[in-house]
């Protein structure tokens, strides 16, 4: 400890650090609720599917996204958008419909 004493005692003179880790717990939360469930997944391309899933909603939400407005406009227009353009739904790349957008304003 005395090795480390600090980098240990850094957030004293540097109020933007956080002395507690309540945020990187809240992060995590989510995937700790979910472990117990995930293990009926029901196959291994159900635990991938599942993931895959968890992955495109959690970077919805990094994009300052609402997950549910995304996946329901994604799951609406697939159908007819050009395999060659799919990556426009990605949640970094969409854009809303107006009506979704008038919504959020």
């Amino acid at each position: 400890m005395l090795k480390r004493w600090s980098a240990f005692t850094r957030f004293l003179d540097d109020g933007r650090i956080c002395l507690s880790n309540n945020a990187a717990e809240r992060g995590v939360r989510g995937i700790a609720l979910g472990r117990k469930s995930w293990l009926f997944c029901g196959s291994d391309r159900g635990g991938e599917r599942a993931a895959v899933m968890y992955s495109l909603i959690v970077s919805a939400k990094m994009n300052d996204i609402d997950p549910q407005a995304w996946l329901a406009d994604v799951l609406a227009r697939i159908a007819e958008h050009p395999v060659q353009k799919l990556d426009e739904l990605l949640p970094w790349n969409w854009r809303g419909s107006s009506a979704q957008i008038r919504r959020a304003a």
